[in-house]
């Protein structure tokens, strides 16, 4: 038999072993929540490049496998760039993405999508630009081209994103490299030429002419708006002037090291919007698709410090304006 005292010291403990286990029961609960939130935190870090795939094969092939693909998909191939040997760039674009990119400012420059082909070693890469880091990088408003991933991915495939620890879109809608280097909205101010059909009429006329190295790869109007992107080749016209030249800042120095390689950065763009001329600065742009490229050292920034002026130099010039000198 139990004694009042021994039943209340039974009811006492049983009182207590309910407590640890719902304090256990919390401990649980919080942990599983915390690790929730790591894991989604995780999944919300954006990387600037996807690979579709890679293997043996050669890059002709592969090139127009990418392009058949993407014709399928309902794609529309605007040109084909081989910025050096055993790299090739495709650029593609849809009605659909015109009609988006039109609603956002300066949305031209994301109107140009891009596949890269590279031959490294035994094997050829296949990968292209994530648009979603895209968008947030150029700070789209109500639309992060999650749907124009999926039909990517849907073409091509996706073995796995690269190019970066990752950035959350909050960082990349804010990005820049370091104290002191330019915004997404800092451009390259490459001048006013009082009409819309002007300013497009003076680029097709530097382009054309290519002084500076630099000439056209395709033109994209942008459907309903006074804008039109121009991806543009920049081949130095002497050693000299190495410093704008596509095979030396990619193949020469950013591509050396890593494994994956990210020739689908080219073709680089300058923008008509309006009666103004911009492209966007080489400090913000080769970095927010770089982030995690080294700033000192061989084959870092360091290396790549006069592309900045030596770019904005070749822009101007192509366009005839005055150029300022600065560094990286």
């Amino acid at each position: 038999m139990s004694t009042p005292d021994g039943t209340i010291l039974h009811l006492r403990n049983r009182e207590a072993a309910r407590g640890w286990t719902a304090r256990l029961a919390a401990w649980v609960a919080a942990a599983a929540l915390l690790a929730g939130a790591q894991a989604a935190a995780a999944a919300t870090l954006l990387k600037p490049f996807v690979l579709a795939y890679r293997g043996p094969g050669t890059i002709e092939a592969k090139v127009e496998e990418a392009k058949a693909k993407l014709r399928k998909a309902g794609f529309r191939i605007v040109a084909d760039y081989e910025p050096y040997e055993n790299a090739h760039v495709v650029v593609f674009t849809s009605e659909r993405l015109l009609r988006a990119v039109a609603k956002q400012k300066w949305g031209g420059f994301a109107a140009p999508q891009r596949v890269g082909v590279v031959k490294v070693g035994d094997e050829v890469q296949v990968h292209y630009v994530n648009p979603v880091y895209m968008a947030h990088a150029y700070r789209f408003k109500g639309d992060d081209l999650s749907w124009l991933r999926r039909q990517i991915e849907g073409a091509l495939g996706a073995i796995q994103d690269f190019g970066a620890r990752g950035l959350t879109p909050r960082k990349l809608r804010k990005y820049h490299y370091t104290f002191g280097m330019e915004y997404f909205d800092d451009p390259y101010d490459l001048g006013r030429y009082g009409s819309y059909r002007a300013a497009v009429q003076r680029v097709e006329k530097g382009l054309a002419e290519g002084k500076a190295g630099v000439t056209k790869v395709y033109r994209i109007d942008i459907p309903g708006k006074q804008e039109t992107v121009f991806g543009v080749a920049r081949h130095a016209p002497s050693p000299k002037e190495k410093y704008m030249d596509d095979k030396f800042i990619m193949h020469d120095t950013v591509e050396v090291k890593p494994e994956l390689k990210t020739v689908a950065y080219l073709p680089y763009e300058i923008l008509v919007t309006g009666d103004r001329v911009i492209a966007l600065h080489m400090r913000f742009r080769m970095a927010v698709f770089h982030p995690d490229f080294r700033m000192m050292g061989k084959y870092s920034f360091m290396t790549l410090m006069p592309s900045p002026a030596a770019i904005e130099k070749a822009f101007k010039k192509t366009l005839g304006v005055e150029e300022e000198e600065e560094e990286f």
